[in-house]
C-alpha cells in the first residue's frame, strides 16, 4: 500500500507577496501573478485540506472490499469496475455498465438484456476532505457528522456513518442495474443470487446479507477485527464496510501535488503563463468560477446548464433524466445535476452528468453558449451503441432550456486563443502522481474472485 500522495502545504505561503493592490511598483500595471494573486484571494483558494486520514487497518480493510467483487449480487463487478485507478478513478465511458457485463473501461460490453447505467461515473478524487457535503449527480447523498445525513435510506440509514463519502459507498451495493442484479439472476458459481430477492426499498435486509456473505469468510473477518477491534463481530455492519472503502477511497486518491496545488502553495513557476491567462479567464471573463468555485472547485450545488440529454435516461422519465427534479420532485429542478469538482479533469472524460462530450473543450465550448450547443449538439461523438439515445426533439429541447440557469444563460464571447488558454489551466489541475495509481491494486481480494478483469 502507498501511502497518500499529499504534498503539505502551508497557508502561509499562499500567494505572499502577490497581493500588492491594483498597480504594480513604481506605477507599473500588475504582472499576471499579482492580478492570479488577487483573483486568488477573491475566490478564496487556499491548500485544500485533505481530512483526516484512517487507520491503515481499516485502509487495508477498505482496499479488500473496493476490489473484491463479493459486493455484488452476481459476483462479477466490484467498486472498482466503475472507479478504477486504470481509468482515473473513473472508467471512461460515457455511461457506466454494471452487473452482467463484462470487461473493464472502453473496452467493457453489455450483457444480454442489461442496460446502460443512467449516468457517467464520476471521479473519486480528494472526496475524503472535509468540504464535502454531497455526493452523486442528483446530490441524493447529503450533510455531515455535525449535521446528519439525508439519504434514500431516510431513517434506516445506520449510525456510525463517519463521511458523507462513506454514506454515498451504502448505495451502489443497492441498485440492481449497478452491482446487486435482480430477481432470478445466478452468481458466477450458478448459485441463486439472494441480495436480488429483497425489496428495492428493504434497504437494511440488503446490507445484511451482504455482511453475511463477508462474514462467512474468514479472512473478512480478521480484516474486520483489525479495523474495528471495539466492535464484536456479530455486530459489525454494512457501515462499517462503508467507512472503509471511503478511508481506502480518500488515502489513496488524495492527490494534491498538481501544478495548481503548487502555485497556490506560493510557486509562481509551477505554471506556464499560457496556464495563468486561463487561470484568470476562469475566475474573470469565463465566469467559470460562479459555479466551480472555492478549494474543491465545485459549488456542491446543482444546476441546469442544457447539458445533451443521451443515454437510456432514469426512471419513470426514461429516456429523460430529471437529475435533481426526481429527488426532490420540483418541477423548477429538472435537468439540474450537481457541479463536479475539476481536479485532474483534463484526464477523466467523458464529461457532463452522462457523458455527453468526448472532449474536454467541448464541454469548456458548451458552458459558454449552452443553448446553441445544445441545439447543434453532434452525438456522433460518442459510442455507436450510444448515439441513438440523444434526445434531440424540440419538446425536450424546450423543457431543457426552460430552466437553464441564468448563470450560464448569457452567451460569454471567447477567442480561440483564450479558450485553448482555459484548457491549458484545467490541465495544470492534474498531479503527476495519478499516473501510478495501478500500484495500489491488490493482487488478489479474500473472496478469491479475480481481481482484474
Amino acid at each position: 500500500m502507498q501511502g497518500t500522495r499529499v504534498t503539505v502545504l502551508a497557508a502561509g505561503l499562499i500567494m505572499v507577496g502577490l497581493i500588492t493592490g491594483c498597480g504594480g511598483s513604481n506605477g507599473q500595471p500588475p504582472t499576471t501573478d499579482q492580478q492570479l494573486g488577487a483573483a486568488v484571494q477573491a475566490a478564496h483558494i487556499t491548500p485544500l485540506d485533505p481530512g483526516p486520514r484512517a487507520a491503515a487497518a481499516t485502509i487495508n480493510l477498505g482496499r479488500a472490499l473496493m476490489y473484491d467483487k463479493e459486493l455484488s449480487g452476481n459476483r462479477d463487478i466490484s467498486c472498482a469496475t466503475c472507479h478504477h485507478p486504470l481509468m482515473h478513478t473513473g472508467d471512461g465511458l460515457s455511461v457506466s455498465m454494471g452487473t452482467g457485463c463484462r470487461g473493464l473501461g472502453p473496452t467493457r460490453t453489455l450483457g444480454e438484456g442489461r442496460p446502460l447505467i443512467p449516468r457517467n461515473a464520476p471521479e473519486v478524487f480528494n472526496r475524503g476532505a472535509t468540504l464535502w457535503t454531497s455526493m452523486f449527480w442528483d446530490m441524493r447523498v447529503t450533510g455531515s457528522v455535525a449535521t446528519g445525513f439525508n439519504s434514500p435510506a431516510h431513517d434506516t440509514l445506520p449510525s456510525g456513518l463517519e463521511s458523507v463519502l462513506a454514506v454515498q459507498a451504502m448505495f451502489p451495493v443497492t441498485s440492481r442495474d449497478e452491482m446487486r442484479g435482480r430477481v432470478g439472476d445466478v452468481d458466477v458459481f450458478d448459485q441463486a443470487n439472494e441480495v436480488a430477492l429483497l425489496a428495492d426499498t428493504d434497504f437494511g435486509g440488503i446490507w445484511a446479507a451482504l455482511m453475511q456473505r463477508l462474514l462467512r469468510i474468514p479472512a473478512y473477518v480478521a480484516l474486520f477485527n483489525d479495523a474495528y477491534p471495539e466492535v464484536a463481530t456479530e455486530e459489525l455492519g454494512f457501515q462499517h464496510a462503508a467507512n472503509a472503502i471511503a478511508a481506502f477511497e480518500s488515502a489513496t486518491w488524495t492527490l494534491l501535488d498538481s501544478p495548481w496545488d503548487r502555485y497556490v502553495a506560493g510557486d509562481h513557476d509551477a505554471l506556464s503563463e499560457n496556464a495563468k491567462h486561463g487561470a484568470l479567464l476562469f475566475f474573470g471573463k469565463a465566469g467559470c468560477a460562479e459555479c466551480h468555485s472555492g478549494n474543491l472547485l465545485t459549488d456542491q450545488q446543482a444546476h441546469d446548464i442544457a447539458a445533451p440529454q443521451v443515454g437510456p435516461g432514469k426512471g419513470t422519465e426514461a429516456p429523460l433524466d430529471y437529475g435533481r427534479g426526481r429527488e426532490t420532485g420540483n418541477l423548477d429542478d429538472r435537468y439540474k445535476f450537481r457541479t463536479p469538482p475539476l481536479r485532474n479533469v483534463a484526464i477523466t472524460g467523458p464529461w457532463m452528468h452522462d457523458g455527453a462530450y468526448t472532449t474536454l473543450e467541448g464541454a469548456v465550448r458548451h458552458h459558454l453558449d449552452p443553448a446553441t450547443s445544445l441545439r447543434s449538439y453532434d452525438a456522433a461523438q460518442l459510442a455507436v451503441d450510444m448515439q441513438s439515445t440523444w434526445q434531440g426533439g424540440e419538446a425536450t429541447l424546450a423543457a431543457i432550456l426552460a430552466n437553464l440557469d441564468p448563470l450560464v444563460a448569457t452567451p460569454r464571447s471567447l477567442t480561440d486563443t483564450e479558450v485553448n488558454e482555459i484548457l491549458t489551466f484545467l490541465e495544470s489541475l492534474t498531479d503527476p502522481a495519478e499516473s501510478d495509481l495501478g500500484a495500489d491494486i491488490p493482487d488478489s481480494v479474500p473472496s478469491g474472485l479475480p481481481v482484474r478483469d
